[in-house]
């Protein structure tokens, strides 16, 4: 029976209760007759009611226990307004705060750097490589050169032809000669034929005539391609051999078009090959396509790269990357270029001063029309930027919450921003944020659960912006493929025996496992998904396809761990979004220890909890939490502590 896995903006804010209401029991007392520690001192004289912080519909009329969850309860003034922040806002002690683990820090401006990891492949230099025709009519006499893949310097013999016409142009050539009329145009025929200036001098000077000829390499490379066998005849301009001159060649990237803002034409790209294992190479962005590829949603981009030991061949996969520095006016910072001219053409000619390409003969333009900013970081260029820790995402809407200054105790405000760029683990800001205020960098999601607690309304609730909110990344009916879901039926599978192999504390299966579920992503069929469906698969597939990758090569468990953590957070997204068919009914089980108390997810085959993140140590690991709203139907969803 297939499962629906819910969606993320309510499991974030499950996950959030989990860890707020383990701080809460952290913060009551150790009896029932005084208000819990970590709520604001309230009257606890005779006529106070005491409700549920959980239970809003339980109301006494004496301090006590919850019959529900068995919590304290609280004075019912304290959740229901008195001295009320905001609605949009929470107040706390700073013992709850402390307990809690919310950490603050300032917005800022600051240059961010990103490493944008691509993949592609290696390709021939397209203009180092070259096709030799036919110059006239010809028979080919003998082969030199007959098989393909063999390397030729400039000058090298590749065949052997006849021609009655050469004969009768080289009789031209002598006749010219000896009545001395266009003997210079009869050259230029023969030159344009092939034959060099010596060969020229060598009929005049010996007055003898050929009807055979040696066709000779142009260049130095490896005959890619041969069109002709012996005793084949050619009529001119038919392709006789291409050469390709593999001492330089292309390396063809694929860009997704959330990599474009910190892409740059002339860029220093370093890539490794997987045919060249433990070497890394170099080369420059010489080429980023205007247009965007409809089928796999993608940018071309290219780049220059020597080769001169010619490790590198053609249609070898390799991994590139791209260290980036952006600034707030959305360009590319690179001091190194101030005061450069480079080429619009040919990338790797920077000139200190104006001037004409040596190759191409075009105008030099200066670095900041290709779209770099050259001052080094001014504080006029430099980007607000927060931690990606602070920001909740709920699909449309970005959320923060805002310490609000001067205030007797601590008081978080939500606010919804607008973001640019992710460099790494930071956001750029594009509005809703001042330079010098103070945000949430950790325990936003404590906070956002904590108003739900109160009965305040969550920020990453569908009515808490004013407007039906995107929580999920999931595909209306008729979005996605029926054979792409078939296609993550495998994934999955491997998955759930990566999270097995963990939780039994057993790397060995838990790599090969992650080697398999790489293979199984590259096989999936992006042409099978819709517009919006293929730009929420692209954006995960690259991450997911990491941290698999790491995972099968790490060295002990906790390496493991930490990417199957990572492989963890995609595919519960993933699985929520295409809902692949699955053998056995699926849980999303949360672990608030792991990871030192940061807490992580996991996805798993029924409800018993077997925790990966600790395995043996800690197998029952994990948190019962209530729901702030009904789960999708069919979904099950565990989080339990030190409980079967």
């Amino acid at each position: 029976m297939k499962k629906s896995i819910p969606s993320p903006g309510w499991l974030l804010a499950g996950a959030g209760l989990l860890a707020l209401g383990w701080a809460i029991g952290a913060m009551t007392s150790g009896g029932s007759s005084h208000p819990p520690r970590g709520y604001l001192a309230g009257d606890a004289a005779a006529g106070t009611i005491w409700t549920c912080s959980m239970h809003h519909q339980i109301r006494r009329d004496k301090p006590g226990k919850c019959p529900l969850c068995a919590m304290d309860l609280v004075p019912a003034s304290q959740l229901s307004g008195k001295d009320d922040p905001g609605p949009r806002a929470l107040r706390i002690t700073d013992e709850a705060r402390a307990l809690a683990g919310i950490r603050t820090v300032p917005v800022e401006r600051r240059l961010v750097d990103a490493e944008i990891r691509l993949i592609g492949r290696i390709d021939y230099d397209e203009t180092r490589k070259k096709t030799l025709a036919a110059w006239f009519p010809q028979r080919i006499d003998r082969l030199y050169v007959d098989y393909t893949g063999i390397p030729v310097q400039r000058g090298d013999h590749l065949a052997r032809v006849y021609s009655p016409e050469l004969l009768t142009a080289q009789k031209e050539l002598l006749s010219a000669l000896r009545f001395g009329s266009e003997v210079e145009t009869i050259r230029d025929k023969l030159r344009l034929w092939g034959l060099s200036d010596e060969a020229i001098r060598a009929i005049e000077e010996r007055g003898e005539t050929s009807d055979r000829m040696e066709i000779d390499s142009p260049l130095e490379g490896v005959v890619i391609r041969k069109h002709i066998n012996e005793g084949d005849y050619r009529r001119t301009g038919e392709p006789l051999f291409e050469i390709a001159d593999l001492g330089h060649v292309w390396v063809q990237l694929e860009a997704y078009e959330s990599d474009l803002p910190w892409l740059r034409y002339g860029q220093r790209v370093t890539f490794e090959a997987e045919a060249v294992p433990g070497r890394t190479f170099e080369g420059i962005v010489a080429f980023i396509s205007p247009v965007l590829d409809p089928a796999t949603r993608t940018v071309k981009v290219r780049v220059n790269a020597e080769n001169p030991a010619l490790q590198l061949r053609p249609g070898v996969f390799v991994h590139a990357v791209v260290h980036s520095t952006l600034a707030g006016v959305g360009k590319v910072v690179a001091p190194e270029l101030r005061g450069k001219w480079i080429s619009p053409m040919h990338p790797e000619i920077i000139a200190d001063r104006p001037g004409d390409c040596p190759i191409c003969g075009m105008k030099l333009v200066k670095a900041e029309e290709l779209g770099y900013t050259v001052a080094g970081g001014a504080k006029g260029e430099k980007p607000l930027a927060i931690p990606a820790s602070a920001v909740l995402l709920t699909g449309k809407r970005a959320v923060v919450y805002v310490e609000t200054p001067d205030t007797e105790l601590p008081t978080y405000e939500g606010r919804e921003i607008v973001l640019g760029a992710r460099a790494g683990d930071f956001y750029l800001v594009e509005s809703g944020l001042k330079e010098g205020e103070r945000i949430v960098a950790e325990g936003a999601f404590k906070i956002d659960s904590a108003l739900q607690i109160v009965a305040k309304p969550s920020m990453m609730s569908p009515d808490a912006g004013g407007e039906e909110s995107d929580t999920g990344a999931a595909f209306a009916p008729g979005e996605i493929d029926p054979a792409f879901q078939g296609q993550l039926s495998p994934v999955l599978d491997r998955y759930l025996e990566i999270h097995a192999a963990l939780a039994g504390d057993d790397l060995a299966p838990a790599r090969k496992a992650a080697a398999v579920l790489v293979e199984g992503l590259d096989a999936t069929d992006m042409a099978l998904l819709a517009e919006k469906p293929h730009e929420f698969w692209m954006g995960e597939l690259i991450p997911m396809r990491e941290a698999a990758a790491a995972l099968s090569r790490s060295p002990d468990l906790d390496a493991a761990r930490g990417e199957f953590h990572r492989l963890s957070d995609r595919l519960i997204a993933v699985a929520r979004a295409f809902d692949p068919p699955s053998a056995k009914p699926l849980s999303v089980v949360h672990c608030p220890m792991a990871f030192q108390n940061r807490g992580a997810d996991w996805l798993q085959n029924g409800a018993e909890i077997r925790n990966p993140y600790f395995g043996a140590r800690m197998l029952k690991c994990g948190e019962v939490v209530p729901r702030p709203k009904p789960a999708l139907p069919g979904t099950t969803e565990v989080h339990q502590h030190g409980k079967p």
